[in-house]
């Protein structure tokens, strides 16, 4: 056996992440044959045609109006009182669910899911989440002793699988008398698929079923990291309003971030919105929270919350925010239209897409085809069940184009 001086708990298989692996990859290729012949779609942030990162002066001017010692200070640990209140009414935009609403800030999305898993579930517990969902909740879970199960994200029609979603939940449920749902939507990742309100209806209802039991505890935690990039800003929100007046012992959790409508990718800035028709659980679920940040991370980064909180208060500054955000919906809107075009004219079959940062291709052997792309010159990230496409970072044209050199491969491999 290896030398070791990590505890039991720690130690882990060594291996680098495998899209940030890839995109090194794509990175080397642009700087040996230029970015014009590559195609990156492993990136997870908006970038412009050119592959520069791009960031929101809207958001950016703000930030380097701020005076130093607002970006210096520590924050208070669940937040500055401003940025709270900014959280709700962003997140929000008029659509508050009925009930008790508490906010704690977080280090971006991650940040909140780590606080909600953390306080919501009992070591060896079983999380629920689809079959395509984004690899990070079981490497969180997993550090604490978390697994997750996996309901099928859609049916036979390509329409949200209510039926696969009943059956685990029940058996998970049954089996812990409690059970924590991940939920990611609107704009999926890694399928961009966005559920319906009718499917919201679906998924409440019979949560409302099981609530009747008095001894079962459900929470919902609802991520909403892509909800700044879907079409309507006001439409997208309206779900918000289900979360109210729910049985007291279903608890929601919303996933705020400010890394992509705010292309605050680095400034690490979230919250955990938590509501509930109970005042009592609405303040358990503060202290909680708030204990869990003090033991990891003490505060947050308070020149981000200055931002939102200066954005949100200021109807000038946040209308020429909004402007600037519409600006690059509309660029990601036709380039995901260019893929979802590329592929149905090229027979390739694709997850069903709706909005958000990215587009699934499902595929066999979706590693070997990822490492067979790449002698293509096109990056992109393989999951357990097919292949992830960026098209938040992929030009109009290349998305156009690379639906035929992806088909074109998979047909290859399959011979």
């Amino acid at each position: 056996m290896k030398s070791s001086m990590v505890a039991k708990h720690a130690r882990w298989p060594k291996e680098n992440d495998i899209i940030f692996n890839l995109s090194e990859r794509a990175q080397v290729a642009e700087k040996t044959i230029g970015k014009k012949n590559v195609i990156n779609a492993t990136i997870g942030a908006l970038m412009d045609d050119e592959g520069q990162l791009i960031s929101m002066k809207s958001v950016y001017d703000q930030l380097k109006s701020l005076q130093n010692n607002e970006i210096a200070a520590y924050a208070s640990i669940a937040g500055q009182d401003d940025y709270k209140e900014a959280v709700k009414k962003v997140c929000f935009q008029g659509n508050d669910p009925k009930g008790y609403i508490r906010v704690v800030a977080s280090p971006g999305g991650s940040g909140a899911i780590k606080l909600a898993m953390w306080n919501y579930t009992n070591f060896g517990d079983v999380i629920l989440t689809s079959d395509w969902y984004w690899s990070p909740y079981g490497i969180i879970g997993e550090e604490a002793g978390r697994s997750v199960a996996n309901f099928k994200l859609f049916n036979e029609e390509g329409k949200f699988n209510i039926e696969s979603f009943k059956e685990k939940f029940k058996e998970i449920i049954d089996k812990q008398g409690s059970i924590f749902t991940i939920i990611n939507s609107p704009g999926h990742n890694p399928t961009g698929y966005s559920l319906s309100d009718d499917e919201w209806d679906e998924m409440l209802n019979y949560a409302k079923e099981i609530a009747k039991d008095k001894s079962k505890k459900i929470i919902f935690f609802v991520d909403v990291a892509y909800i700044d990039f879907v079409k309507d800003d006001i439409a997208s929100r309206k779900f918000f309003k289900k979360f109210g007046e729910l049985p007291e012992n279903i608890l929601t959790i919303v996933g705020f971030s400010m890394s992509k409508g705010y292309t605050a990718y680095g400034m690490r800035m979230g919250a955990a919105i938590g509501i509930s028709s109970n005042e009592d659980i609405a303040d358990e679920f503060y202290y909680s929270l708030m204990h869990s940040c003090r033991a990891n991370w003490s505060n947050c980064n308070r020149g981000a919350m200055e931002v939102l909180s200066h954005l949100a208060e200021n109807k000038e500054k946040f209308k020429d925010y909004v402007e600037e955000k519409n600006k690059y919906k509309n660029m990601l809107e036709s380039r995901a239209k260019s893929f979802v075009k590329g592929a149905k004219e090229v027979n390739l079959d694709i997850l069903p897409y709706r909005d958000g940062f990215f587009i699934s291709i499902p595929c066999e052997n979706p590693k070997e085809v990822c490492e067979e792309l790449t002698k293509e010159n096109l990056y992109l990230v393989p999951l357990k069940m097919g292949l992830r496409f960026a098209v938040c970072a992929v030009s109009k044209e290349k998305c156009m184009k690379a639906p035929k050199i992806i088909k074109d491969v998979i047909e290859n491999l399959s011979q």
